[in-house]
């Protein structure tokens, strides 16, 4: 079965780890995660595009196998100058972008700021700022972070006994998971602790709400810079009120909603052979494609 190559570069001081799924000569596909994720959630999507495309697979700052922050700064808009490292990296006059929740925000930050270099988009249940969204007071938002930090730093690291434990405690949280994919990605998500114990790879300060932030009138600018043909995919059981929100593509040039059936936020998880489907097809290579 393919399997990727780990590779690294390096951004902000940080040595990043991404997947290479190879391919190399056909166009780049970028699959960006969400928060508290890595790169192997996108295993399943990776392996099926890779005939088509040179997929890559970053594991963000803070995640995976990438190098965690000092003083934990995880604001988008670092993800996205990572993103914009892993491009010059590779040499790739243009990307494709898929992006996951948190995943699908950093990729919309950067099709927006860098049209030029995003040939199409895809985002996975990823539109967290609503348009209309109120921003909170200043003092509110610094109060917040101050709390949110002063929590983190007398939280207890979790840890599990076994993998199996890890992967359990991800089926608590998203109950459509299958056995073998909790294990698979509790397997590539923890990190073994010297008393022999596991604990996520993630870093915990990346659940912080930076207060410098873009706000809702910066992302509908940025939408509206988008040039490239873009897929809004949402699940109609998601906890996100965007999957819910009408009308969104009305704030870019060329895009299309389309909802994904009995599939909660990790639709990639719940609905594998829907999502990449929807995605081949926006992609043009459905009839190419052997699924």
């Amino acid at each position: 079965m393919l399997a990727p190559k780990s590779r690294f570069y390096e951004s902000h001081g940080l040595r990043l780890h991404y997947a290479d799924w190879g391919n190399e000569g056909a166009p780049v596909i970028i699959l960006v995660h969400g928060g508290r994720d890595h790169c192997r959630s996108w295993d399943v999507i990776a392996r099926a595009l890779q005939p088509h495309f040179h997929v890559l697979v970053p594991d963000l700052r803070g995640h995976g196998d990438s190098d965690w922050t000092k003083g934990g700064s995880y604001a988008l808009t670092e993800y996205v100058y990572d993103l914009t490292q892993l491009v010059r990296a590779i040499a790739a006059p243009e990307v494709i972008l898929v992006g996951h929740s948190m995943g699908g925000m950093v990729s919309l930050i950067y099709a927006g700021s860098f049209p030029e270099q995003v040939s199409a988009l895809v985002v996975l249940d990823g539109v967290t700022v609503l348009p209309d969204a109120q921003k909170a007071p200043t003092q509110e938002r610094i109060t917040k972070w101050v709390g949110q930090l002063d929590k983190l730093h007398d939280r207890a690291t979790r840890s599990y006994r076994t993998i199996e434990d890890a992967a359990a405690q991800m089926r608590t949280y998203n109950k459509r998971l299958s056995r073998e994919l909790a294990l698979h990605l509790a397997t590539h998500g923890v990190r073994q602790n010297e008393d022999g114990t596991y604990r996520w790879k993630f870093d915990p300060y990346q659940r912080v709400t930076a207060p410098q932030r873009l706000w809702p009138d910066d992302h509908v600018a940025l939408w509206a810079r988008i040039a490239c043909p873009t897929l809004l995919l949402n699940a109609d059981e998601s906890f996100l009120a965007g999957s819910r929100a009408a009308g969104l593509e009305r704030y870019f040039q060329k895009a299309r909603v389309e909802m994904v059936s009995g599939a909660g936020h990790w639709l990639h998880h719940d609905r594998p052979h829907e999502v990449l489907g929807a995605i081949e097809r926006f992609l043009g290579v459905a009839e190419d494609s052997a699924d």
